[in-house]
């Protein structure tokens, strides 16, 4: 009785992650009991060290294991075109796209009154900051073509207006309501190159 407990339990956990549905899960669950016991440690040493050692950059809050992440660090790109998404995941997205050089800055959400979030949920006075502090030109805000993101890119159009900067939004290719983080490189390439001024 005891180990059917224990399956449920797993199953149960397994659910609890985006996109994973019972019928999934359960097979997620099989695969771990068919694997070795090294396997499994090794899943939970990664799952463990992910845990303790990844944060959010202090620049664009995007993942990162240091202080900087990654793209912030890279003297390579172009630090005067700053791309405004919601999460680390449409970081992701984009770099697959291949044709932005630019920096990011993730919001970690978007305004969803159902939700209760609000401008003062997400890393928009982080932005303002920065976009004050250092030679940006051009924001590109490239948040979701879902109603949730469509209030957060009008919240973002209104707040940056009064910085001079210049401000576009992705535009060509992305559906209403579709997620930026499923969206193929190729319609986020053309995306990109189609963006527009506001």
């Amino acid at each position: 009785m005891g180990s059917v407990n224990a399956i449920e339990k797993l199953i149960e956990q397994l659910t609890k992650f985006p996109g994973i549905g019972r019928r999934s899960a359960s097979r997620i669950a099989d695969h771990i009991l068919h694997a070795s016991k090294e396997e499994v440690a090794g899943l939970l040493e990664a799952i463990k060290n992910a845990k303790d050692n990844v944060g959010h950059c202090k620049v664009c809050n995007n993942l990162s294991e240091g202080e900087l992440c990654s793209i912030c660090n890279d003297l390579r790109r172009n630090k005067e075109i700053i791309c405004v998404v919601e999460n680390p995941k449409d970081i992701e997205a984009m770099e697959r796209a291949g044709n932005f050089h630019g920096v990011y800055h993730v919001l970690l959400g978007v305004i969803s009154p159902l939700d209760g979030k609000g401008p003062q949920d997400l890393k928009i006075a982080s932005l303002l900051a920065r976009i004050k502090n250092n030679s940006a030109k051009e924001v590109i805000i490239a948040t979701d073509a879902d109603t949730e993101g469509q209030i957060t890119a009008l919240y973002l159009t209104r707040a940056l207006k009064p910085t001079g900067i210049k401000i576009s939004r992705i535009g060509l290719g992305l559906p209403m309501g579709g997620n930026l983080e499923y969206s193929d490189p190729t319609t986020l390439s053309h995306a990109m190159d189609a963006r527009r001024e506001l």
